[in-house]
């Protein structure tokens, strides 16, 4: 993908939705809809919002977290709507993970690519230990899950910017690595407590980033999404 920004469109509104990806088609690289939109709007606005992006991925964030033969249910389901990606929690563990994988292999090349969620960028280290994981460096949970990902059939992960280039070096070069917590120089931090500019990401070694807020909330969100590009494209990735 030579553009490698999925715009995160955050809302419940339908008319939004497609306002949005009907202005950013042909600025962006693909389209993330995520659990607020879906339980919202369902399978038909996210075919709604697509008919207004024609062409573009879709990035379908729903975290998929349960026993095993739900989530391959969960799998079967959205795979009708073809999205590029789909995300399941490792938490999960790895039965539910080979379940989701091995679901998602039955539709043979027009497979969603299943992406496994590490840790929540707006999770710190002390959040972790309250949720109950052994304390431990953020980047040593990041990448025991993201290899109980690989080991268990995933694409790729989502993963905070800080930890793309150990996940690059650790998982390989062809391992999805899909960044959310990314803030251009000029666009504030919002909650995200792990951010990185694109261009820095990319370098690190990103497949994918995930943008939303600088990007929409800007004046002219197509000119945002296009000035974002320009400065990922003075950034090769790393080797």
């Amino acid at each position: 993908m030579a553009n490698p920004v999925f715009v995160a469109i955050d809302t419940t509104d339908l008319a939004e939705a497609k306002a949005r990806a009907k202005q950013l088609a042909g600025a962006v690289g693909g389209i993330k809809l995520g659990l607020e939109f879906f339980i919202a709007q369902g399978p038909e606005g996210i075919r709604a919002v697509l008919q207004e992006s024609p062409g573009l991925p879709l990035f379908l964030d729903l975290k998929l977290h349960d026993i095993p033969n739900t989530v391959a249910g969960g799998v079967r389901s959205a795979s009708a709507l073809k999205p590029r990606y789909l995300t399941i929690h490792t938490a999960g563990g790895a039965a539910m993970l080979r379940a989701a994988a091995d679901e998602a292999a039955k539709f043979g090349v027009a497979r969603p690519k299943l992406l496994g969620v590490t840790v929540l960028t707006s999770l710190s280290s002390d959040d972790l230990v309250e949720v109950g994981f052994a304390k431990r460096a953020m980047g040593d949970q990041v990448e025991a899950m993201a290899r109980l990902a690989k080991a268990n059939g995933l694409d790729g992960v989502i993963c905070s910017p800080h930890e793309v280039a150990t996940l690059r070096r650790a998982m390989g070069p062809d391992f999805v690595l899909m960044v959310p917590g990314v803030r251009p120089s000029w666009a504030g931090a919002d909650d995200q407590k792990r951010v990185m500019t694109p261009a820095e990401a990319m370098r690190a070694g990103a497949t994918h980033l995930v943008i939303g807020r600088p990007i929409l909330k800007a004046a002219d969100p197509a000119e945002a999404a296009r000035r974002i590009a320009q400065e990922i494209a003075g950034a090769p990735a790393a080797a």
